[in-house]
């Protein structure tokens, strides 16, 4: 009996399409994350990045529940004094309707060189089109 450990050559990755429309922000991004880390495959290791590629679409029609429209914030730290901006999650999404969605799922990653690696497998768009049709992907439901 041998013990198998996924490296690059055994990988293979797939390309994965999420619609965001009226998903809770949270639920889609743990099963986001959890598909880029490489959870969902029989061989998962935890120090390869194993992970499949995903497009996010709409992520400006994303839902939060509660009050957080209103009281969600974002911080922003430029290092100097008095240099810490607060920025709410409404505001947020009519400046930068997709950095909400990218936030959340690069926060469920390691915070590593890996985790970086797999952050680069994420795209994602506010509107229904993208740009990775040559690349088939296939419908993920969340």
């Amino acid at each position: 009996m041998k013990t198998f450990m996924a490296n690059e050559q055994t990988i293979t990755r797939k390309w994965f399409v999420v619609d965001a429309t009226g998903k809770t922000l949270g639920r889609m991004a743990t099963e986001v994350a959890s598909v880029l880390k490489g959870k969902h495959k029989p061989y998962y290791t935890p120090h390869v990045d194993c992970g499949d590629y995903v497009i996010v679409i709409n992520a400006d029609k994303i839902q939060l529940t509660g009050k957080k429209w209103d009281q969600k914030t974002y911080y922003q730290y430029s290092g100097y004094n008095g240099g810490l901006k607060e920025t709410v999650a409404k505001d947020l999404m009519v400046k930068f309707p997709t950095r909400i969605v990218e936030k959340a799922i690069v926060g469920m990653l390691p915070h590593t060189r890996l985790g970086e690696q797999m952050a680069n497998k994420l795209f994602v768009y506010a509107g229904p089109e993208h740009k990775h049709q040559a690349q088939q992907p296939e419908t993920l439901e969340v």
